[in-house]
């Protein structure tokens, strides 16, 4: 009686354990522990950070609830060896379990990256590394070495070419070398078959399009233009002309706050003076919309081989098939300058 007895208690002492086991355990993979009572958080986990950094970064915003349990989980599922960098959407109410399988598989948010309407690679690259952990300063440093330049088959004077303005959706730890990479991807898949066959018909490269696009980007913000303009540089690059362009005169001088272009300005000895130097200059002014390189692909045909700013200011040309023609334009356009 008494051996059964001892049984008996060794049974329900065993179910008991077993029981606050499994409670237990079910508790520490199961229970909610991530933001509790909040809203969805995000966690920024840098290249080689420890499973300690993480628990700190989720202390830090008090996205955890029990970091005991969460550490245990962690280490059962060895998310401690399996650390992997980048931005993560957490969810409400999540548990241990979940939160530790979705930081250890690595599959983080995608964060946008813009850039329009810049003038410099300088620029352009400052507004990309403004979510990623990727740094402007380094970026450059890295773009313009002579062996990345010469992998990616361009000069520092040809490298505005490779940036086509849009959003992209990169990861958030896209570091400098991924970042350009990118970029090249993009510039590859821009200038497919179709448009390397019209750039070829025109006599052109992909970066001598981009370049009458940077021409034109700095002559009208008049989309209704673009493609006119494209046809008066080609026009003259066809007939041997200088192209004349004012923006590469500031260009040239880099002084950017010059809103009228005199002779005394004519004067400037650099490849980019294109009053000077026939032909295109040595690389884009400015870093050009997609759009309006398809402009320059797809220019107007015409006989026009000059253009004059209007008179009322309103930002459209005049355009001109004769010299004489344009000087009567610029006269219109001298007097109202002076006018005003």
């Amino acid at each position: 009686m008494f051996k059964k007895y001892r049984l008996v208690i060794l049974f329900i002492f065993l179910s008991l354990s077993f029981v606050t086991f499994s409670f237990y355990s079910y508790q520490l993979f199961y229970t909610p522990n991530i933001l509790l009572n909040k809203d969805n958080g995000t966690v920024y986990i840098p290249k080689n950070a420890t499973i300690n950094q993480v628990v700190d970064s989720l202390k830090k915003y008090d996205y955890v609830n029990d970091v005991v349990s969460f550490m245990f989980v962690s280490k059962l599922l060895k998310y401690n060896e399996n650390v992997k960098p980048g931005k993560y959407e957490l969810k409400p109410e999540m548990n241990n379990l979940t939160a530790v399988r979705y930081l250890r598989s690595g599959q983080q948010e995608e964060v946008n990256v813009t850039f329009s309407s810049v003038r410099t690679v300088e620029e352009a690259l400052e507004r990309l590394c403004k979510n990623i952990i990727a740094e402007k300063d380094s970026a450059i440093k890295l773009l313009f070495k002579s062996s990345t330049l010469d992998k990616l088959s361009f000069t520092k004077e040809t490298i505005p070419a490779l940036f086509l303005p849009n959003t992209y959706s990169v990861f958030w730890n896209t570091d400098e070398d991924q970042l350009i990479k990118r970029l090249k991807i993009e510039y590859d898949r821009f200038w497919n078959t179709e448009r390397k066959n019209k750039a070829e018909k025109v006599g052109l490269t992909p970066v001598q399009v981009t370049t009458i696009a940077s021409l034109v980007n700095a002559e009208t913000n008049k989309k209704e233009e673009w493609s006119t303009v494209a046809g008066i540089y080609i026009n003259r690059l066809n007939r041997g002309m200088a192209l004349e362009s004012c923006p590469t005169i500031i260009y040239a001088l880099g002084d950017f706050s010059i809103r009228r272009v005199l002779d005394k300005h004519l004067k400037v000895e650099s490849p980019y003076n294109t009053y000077k130097y026939t032909g295109l200059p040595p690389g884009p002014i400015n870093i050009p919309s997609p759009a309006l390189v398809d402009a320059v692909l797809n220019y107007e045909k015409h006989k026009f081989l000059y253009m004059c700013a209007k008179e009322d200011f309103s930002g459209f040309h005049h355009f001109s098939s004769t010299y004489k023609e344009h000087l009567r334009h610029a006269k219109k356009y001298q007097r109202a300058l002076d006018r005003q």
